[in-house]
């Protein structure tokens, strides 16, 4: 399993993985939205590749900030598995990959948010260190 983090002309690499958390989007759209908008925000991306098949079966999109309540803290916006390669130790990896380059930028936290109902995923970050200490509230406009 390799994890290895994804410029601009790997971002189409993350689509799988992603569309299974942001389904509404399609491989172009993916594509325009990371490198002409988030990139340009600091948005990164990092794939987890699946030995046997050669694609990225696991990504995460995160960039660093500095937030007047916690201090520099990385921040994953989105974290996502294909269904046929969850339960094999890759969003853990990316995770533990994640704590080390945040630790290599100086953040003296990472932060996710996951929905309320992703009830997998809240035991996926628990067993990985994290803990639930606030709900964003949020009022669609």
């Amino acid at each position: 399993m390799k994890i290895e983090e994804l410029g601009a002309d790997g971002t189409e690499k993350a689509y799988e993985a992603m569309r299974q958390l942001r389904p509404h989007l399609t491989s172009a759209g993916f594509v325009r939205l990371v490198n002409e908008v988030q990139r340009p925000q600091g948005y990164r991306l990092v794939g987890s590749w699946d030995a046997a098949s050669g694609r990225v079966v696991a990504a995460a999109g995160f960039r660093l900030q500095h937030m007047l309540a916690h201090g520099r803290v990385l921040v994953v916006d989105d974290l996502s598995t294909v269904p046929a390669a969850r339960g094999q130790g890759h969003a853990s990896r990316l995770l533990a990959w994640l704590e080390r380059e945040a630790r290599y930028h100086h953040c003296v936290q990472v932060h996710l948010d996951a929905g309320t109902h992703r009830y997998d995923a809240h035991r996926l970050y628990v067993r990985n260190g994290f803990s639930i200490k606030s709900f964003r509230l949020t009022r669609r406009l």
